[in-house]
């Protein structure tokens, strides 16, 4: 295995931020890895442990009911700065951790012992590890077992990650871009972020493939994905969730700017040359519906888009429609 790139936490983030894993519900095969660990070792916690900016997030944590803590408290902030497992065999005698939260207080930690969750590019993103409430040794064979088993980490990660890409256009899948828009909404619910979401289908795209067939309609799927990520910002998340459909979450956005976004996502889209004999020129519309009441669910938040995109088709395509906040949803 490479070494860590330890000097480079940019870059580091950048990584963990790519597999787009905080914050998602726990999943079975890292919690399989965990209750593993606690039987092979017969430690009361084993965790699957990812350190973000300035906090330690568990995307798995067997025998502790927690989902994140402080990164200066976190245990595993010391085991990515090395290449080596980090072992603790008591924590109380270790001026690292001694006056640790986490060993004076709940969960009593004394022992130790984590290996750390590589990249393929080599960032040490967070570790996986086996934790015990009493002082004690780890054997060398167990050692090796968290080194065996941390890659597995890894490649299911990795393979989580294909699983929410759609393989054409790059943009996630439906059911990655309904889990984004969960998190939107419970951030705005938590501390009234705005948010808003736009919804476009490429004008007449049956018509594209009978005429010229299936391979330019995929062309013409790559062309549009391509330009969505051009004009978006790094915060934007761009979804397919149909066959010529695709979805933009803007973040931070308020409803006139998600506005005005579209308008230049609908215009950029009408000036492409889409590469064909002759060139081919494509459509799209768009619905837009800021976060609000009402919307609520991300099956609410869809169908607000959804209808003020069939206004805009209505309306006679290549235009962008609103689906305004009804005022006595706000009473």
């Amino acid at each position: 295995m490479m070494h860590a790139i330890v000097n480079d936490e940019p870059g580091r983030i950048a990584a963990l931020h790519r597999y787009q894993i905080l914050d998602t519900p726990s999943e079975g095969a890292f919690d399989k890895v965990t209750n593993l660990i606690r039987t092979l070792f017969g430690v009361p916690m084993s965790a699957v442990s990812l350190i973000d900016t300035d906090r330690q997030w568990f995307k798995s944590l067997a025998g502790l009911d927690a989902t994140q803590t402080p990164r200066s408290e976190a245990f595993c902030d010391h085991a990515i700065r090395q290449d080596e497992p980090l072992i603790i065999t008591d924590a109380r005698d270790d001026p690292r951790f001694c006056d640790n939260p986490l060993v004076t207080g709940d969960p009593g930690i004394r022992s130790y012992a984590g290996v750390p969750l590589r990249t393929p590019d080599g960032y040490n993103i967070g570790s996986l590890c086996a934790i015990d409430t009493r002082a004690r040794d780890f054997a060398p064979e167990q050692i090796e077992i968290l080194k065996s088993l941390a890659p597995i980490v890894v490649e299911q990660m990795e393979l989580r990650l294909l699983a929410e890409r759609d393989h054409l256009s790059g943009a996630m899948t439906r059911r990655a871009f309904v889990a984004a828009l969960d998190k939107a909404i419970a951030l705005h619910i938590r501390h009234q972020r705005p948010a808003a979401l736009l919804i476009l289908d490429i004008d007449h795209f049956k018509r594209i493939n009978d005429s010229y067939g299936h391979p330019v309609g995929d062309r013409v799927i790559e062309a549009v994905a391509k330009r969505c990520v051009e004009l978006s910002r790094p915060s934007d998340s761009l979804g397919r969730i149909g066959g010529e459909e695709f979805a933009l979450l803007l973040p931070e956005t308020s409803e006139a700017d998600a506005l005005a976004a579209a308008r230049r996502f609908c215009t950029a889209i009408g000036e492409m040359h889409i590469p064909n004999d002759p060139p081919l020129r494509v459509t799209a519309s768009f619905g837009v519906a800021a976060i609000g009441p009402g919307r609520m669910t991300s099956q609410d938040w869809l169908s607000a888009a959804d209808a003020a995109l069939y206004e805009a088709k209505r309306g006679g395509r290549n235009r962008v429609a609103l689906a305004p906040l009804a005022a006595d949803c706000a009473a």
